[in-house]
C-alpha cells in the first residue's frame, strides 16, 4: 500500500508560466456553435493558452524556475536536484530534458537531474518523489518543474480533446526543514487502463508510418490520426469520479483528518463536471475547491500549481495553509498528498 510520509520537507514557493497567446473556443472553426456551448457548459473550459511551434514546455518551466529562484532568494548552487515532469519533452527519445535545463538555469554540476514521463498526476508524483530525496537531509533543496505543451498532441478535428488541452509550465522548490510535518502522500496505479488516454502511433510499439498521418473517423465520430492524442472521455470520467474520492478518504482516514482540517482542495483542472462530481462526493465546500481551467484548460501536471498561482496567491503568502492535492489521468495513475504550506513564495503568472 503506497501510503508515505515524507518527514521534514516543506513547500517553499510555487510560480507558474504560460503562453501569451489565448485561443477561445467560441472561435474554433472545426465544430458548430452548440457543439462547442455544449462543451463550455459540460467541460467548463473557455479559452486555451497556446505554445507556438518554437516554444517547448521546457521554455515555460525555466521562466518560471527563474522567476521562483529570484524572488525566494535561493541561491542556485544550493539546488541539489532537479526533476522534470513531463510528456512533451524538448526531444524524443534522449537526451533527458532535465539535463538541458540544469545547464540553462545554470545549476551547479553538482545537482541531480532526470525526467519522469508522467502527464495529469505528475504533480503529486514530483512531490513526493523530490521529497523522498529531502527527508533524509543530505539534499537541502529540491526544484520540481511539471508542465506540458498539450495542445500540440490532439488532433484539431477531434470534438473530445481539441478544445480540452491547453499549455503551462510551472515551478516548485521544496526545501529540508526539521520543524516540517513534511508531507503525506497515497499513490496509485492502474495499468490495466493505459488506453484510456494514450497516443497509439509513434512510439517503439508502433513506430511512426505514413499510415500514422491518415485521418480516420472512429465508431463514436471523432474524427483522429493515428499519431495524435485518443481520449476515451466515457473510461476517463469513469475513473476519475471512482478513484479519486477514494485515494482522498484513504489517506484522510489514514491520518485522521476531515474536511475541516483542509484549507484547500486542489485537483488536477480535468473536466468541470467531473471534478464536481468528485467535489460533491467528499462533501467538500465550493469555496474550498478552486478552478483554473476555465481561462486555461487542461494543463496535465501543470494544473495544480497553476491553480494554486492564479487561484490562491495571496492566501498562500499571508497565511498557513492546510493543503489537499490530488493528480489523475493517463497511466492510469493517481495520487493524493496532504501538507502544509505557511506564507510561501508564489510569483504572480507569467506570460511569455
Amino acid at each position: 500500500m503506497a501510503l508515505l510520509h515524507n518527514k521534514f520537507v516543506t513547500i517553499k514557493g510555487v510560480s507558474a508560466c504560460v503562453p501569451k497567446n489565448r485561443v477561445k473556443n467560441t472561435d474554433n472553426i472545426h465544430f458548430t456553435l452548440n457543439d462547442i456551448n455544449a462543451f463550455i457548459n459540460n467541460v467548463g473550459v473557455e479559452e486555451l493558452r497556446v505554445s507556438g511551434a518554437e516554444m517547448c514546455t521546457s521554455d515555460l518551466c525555466v521562466v518560471a524556475a527563474e522567476k521562483l529562484l529570484e524572488e525566494s532568494h535561493t541561491d542556485k548552487d544550493d539546488i541539489g536536484m532537479l526533476v522534470f515532469v513531463s510528456q512533451t519533452p524538448d526531444y524524443y527519445f534522449l537526451p533527458n530534458t532535465a539535463c538541458i535545463i540544469q545547464d540553462r538555469l545554470q545549476l551547479s554540476r553538482e545537482t541531480l537531474a532526470f525526467d519522469v514521463p508522467l502527464g495529469c498526476s505528475g504533480y503529486v508524483y514530483g512531490l513526493n518523489l523530490i521529497a523522498s530525496y529531502l527527508t533524509s537531509g543530505q539534499i537541502k533543496k529540491g526544484l520540481l518543474l511539471v508542465g506540458d505543451t498539450a495542445s500540440k498532441t490532439p488532433y484539431p478535428k477531434d470534438k473530445s480533446s481539441s478544445m480540452l488541452f491547453g499549455d503551462a509550465g510551472a515551478a516548485t522548490l521544496l526545501e529540508y526543514d526539521e520543524n516540517s510535518e513534511g508531507l503525506y502522500c497515497h499513490m496509485a496505479t492502474d495499468g490495466a487502463g493505459y488506453k484510456a488516454i494514450m497516443i497509439p502511433e509513434g512510439g517503439f510499439r508502433k513506430p511512426f508510418s505514413e499510415q500514422s498521418l491518415k485521418e480516420y473517423t472512429n465508431a463514436e465520430g471523432l474524427v483522429r490520426l493515428p499519431h495524435s492524442l485518443h481520449l476515451d472521455g466515457f473510461d476517463v470520467f469513469s475513473f476519475g469520479i471512482s478513484e479519486v474520492p477514494k485515494t482522498c478518504k484513504k489517506l484522510m482516514e489514514h491520518l485522521a483528518i476531515t474536511n475541516d482540517d483542509i484549507d484547500y482542495a486542489v485537483f488536477h483542472q480535468a473536466n468541470k463536471m467531473m471534478n464536481e462530481k468528485i467535489r460533491k462526493k467528499l462533501n467538500l465546500p465550493e469555496n474550498k475547491v478552486p478552478y483554473s481551467l476555465q481561462h486555461f484548460g487542461n494543463t496535465s501536471s501543470a494544473s495544480i500549481p497553476l491553480t494554486m498561482v492564479t487561484e490562491m496567491r495571496t492566501d498562500l503568502q499571508q497565511k498557513n495553509n492546510r493543503l489537499l492535492l490530488c493528480g489523475f489521468g493517463v497511466g492510469l495513475s493517481w495520487g493524493t498528498m496532504y501538507t502544509a504550506c505557511n506564507n510561501i513564495t508564489v510569483p504572480e503568472l507569467i506570460e511569455i
